[in-house]
C-alpha cells in the first residue's frame, strides 16, 4: 500500500495545534493586493516575540524571497522558521524556549 505524501496544509494543521495547545495569538496572512511577497504562513506572538513561520511539505523549500522574510524577522529580534513534517518537534522545543 502506497503512503500518501503529506500535504502542506497537513503541515500548517499541526502548527496551529501547537499554537492553540500553547494559548498563543496567531493568524494567517491573508494574500491581497496590498500584501507584501514572501510573507510567512503563520504569523504569531509568543510571550511578546514576533514569530513567523513557514510551512512546507515534503522536498518543498522557501523561496528565497521567503527567506529573506524570515531574515529580516530575526534581524528584527523576532523568531523565524521553515517547518515541515520533519520539523515539527523542532518547532515545539523553540516554542517552549521563548
Amino acid at each position: 500500500m502506497k503512503k500518501e505524501p503529506v500535504k502542506e496544509k497537513w503541515v500548517k494543521q499541526q502548527v496551529v495545534k501547537m499554537l492553540k495547545a500553547r494559548h498563543l495569538y496567531y493568524f494567517f496572512p491573508v494574500a491581497g493586493p496590498y500584501q507584501s511577497l514572501g510573507v510567512p504562513d503563520i504569523i504569531a506572538c509568543v510571550r511578546g516575540r514576533f514569530v513567523g513561520i513557514e510551512c512546507k511539505a515534503g522536498n518543498n523549500r522557501a523561496t528565497e524571497l521567503q527567506l529573506r522574510n524570515l531574515e529580516a524577522i530575526r534581524d528584527n529580534g523576532g523568531h523565524a522558521w521553515v517547518v515541515n513534517e520533519n520539523d515539527l518537534e523542532t518547532l515545539e522545543r523553540n516554542l517552549d524556549l521563548i
